[in-house]
Formats: structure tokens, sequence, C-alpha cells
């Protein structure tokens, strides 16, 4: 998809959840389903497989969904795992909109500890309403505010408004290119 399309295609998911923005932050509109409708959506407008549709093995999916992690002696399951040929790049971790991302510790904490106990630089959190970028390379701690470690907030009013950076940071084209390495060193630098 190029980024023209991508603009149209992410224009209209703003426009959807505005439209049914209360019914979509009420608590019985869960996390599949905002995966489902809003966030696969999202990350397939900027290019990625979510769905493995090119047939690709195990090993070399784009994207793999509920991704094993070995935490301390327990195993968890970020929902989503972005990579190139193999090679992790990014965690993405889902959250319904009626979680409050901007100012919840524990789902900060959460994609903070994937990051970092699997040596991501980065990784996000987002329940489509809200869009948070982690730096995974400090340790994250359970009474962290969900301010630390976070190089970017936006909302999905800012979508359009940043589309350049998150296509160009964040599409699968645009990593190949090298552009997600260089905001990572970047932004990590810059702290």
């Amino acid at each position: 998809m190029n980024k023209e399309t991508a603009y149209k295609k992410i224009s209209e998911l703003v426009n959807r959840f505005e439209e049914h923005k209360e019914s979509y932050q009420n608590s019985d509109y869960n996390e599949t389903k905002t995966r489902r409708d809003f966030i696969d959506p999202f990350f397939k407008a900027i290019g990625w497989d979510i769905d493995n549709e090119q047939g690709l093995a195990e090993a070399y999916r784009e994207v793999i969904h509920e991704d094993k992690l070995k935490i301390d002696d327990t195993t968890k399951a970020p929902d989503y795992c972005f990579t190139i040929y193999g090679q992790k790049k990014f965690y993405v971790e889902a959250k319904k909109p009626s979680v409050e991302i901007k100012d919840a510790s524990a789902p900060a904490y959460q994609v903070r500890r994937y990051g970092w106990s699997a040596k991501l630089p980065i990784s996000i959190l987002t329940d489509f309403e809200e869009f948070a970028i982690y730096d995974c390379l400090n340790k994250p701690y359970p009474t962290d505010k969900p301010s630390v470690s976070r190089i970017k907030y936006l909302t999905y009013n800012d979508y359009l408004n940043e589309f350049d950076f998150l296509y160009d940071t964040f599409s699968k084209e645009n990593i190949l290119k090298g552009s997600f390495d260089k905001f990572v060193t970047t932004s990590i630098n810059k702290k």
C-alpha cells in the first residue's frame, strides 16, 4: 500500500472511531474487537502483512500474534511482534479503548517489560484511541509513572497531523530503508 492510500485508510479509521466513540469506549467493547476493527487495519494500512497472506514460514512472518516471551520463570505473550526477515523490531501491546493509556501505570509497565526482556529498543502501547511509544532500554519498575520512558504520545485525533511521522517511522517499507533504526537512535540518544 502506498503512502497516499495508507493516509486515506487511516483517515477512514479515525472517522469511524470518532463517529462511534462512545460505544467503543464502553467496557463491553473488548480488546479482540479493538484489534480486529482498528489496530490490525492501522498496521495493514502502513504495509504490514498482519494475517500472513504471503504464506511465509513461521520463522519469517512479518507479524507474530501472541509472541512467546520468557520473563523470569513465566512465559508472556505480547499481542504483536513486528519483524523484518525474522528479526524482531518492536512489540505492540493492545488494550481496549476503555483502558486509560496516558495515565495508567500497569499497561505502560507491561509493554516496557516486554520490550526490556526481549532487548528491543522501543515498543508501542495502543488502544487505537491512544498510541504511546516507549523506550524499552531502561529497566522498568512497577512503581514507574506511565510517562517514564515514554518517547511520544498521540491520540487518534493526532494520526492525520502526525501521519508523516507514523508512516515514515513504522511502515514496513520505511523500516526496510532504515527509518526505524534512525528514529530509535535519535529518540533514545535525545534522552
